[in-house]
């Protein structure tokens, strides 16, 4: 058996080894959270594009993260987006 048959051979249906992000393949440092699947270098950069906001955790202002009913979920502008 040569190493290029053996090589990354085995079935990759679970696992860290069977999920990547959806924007670079990178399989490091995903966020699945709300089945994102980005990673989280790719996540800093489209955030905004998805809709996510950053807030202050001293702000008390609820309006910046409650969403509001003509606006699309995060998840819905990533797949959009993608």
């Amino acid at each position: 058996m040569s190493h290029e048959s053996v090589y990354f051979s085995r079935p990759r249906t679970y696992g860290k080894g069977a999920r990547e992000c959806r924007v670079c393949t990178h399989k490091a440092g995903l966020i699945r959270k709300y089945g994102l699947n980005i990673c989280r270098q790719c996540f800093r950069e489209k955030s905004q594009d998805i809709g996510f906001v950053k807030v202050c955790p001293t702000t008390t202002t609820s309006s910046t993260t409650t969403l509001r009913s003509n606006q699309q979920s995060p998840i819905q502008k990533l797949i959009e987006y993608l």
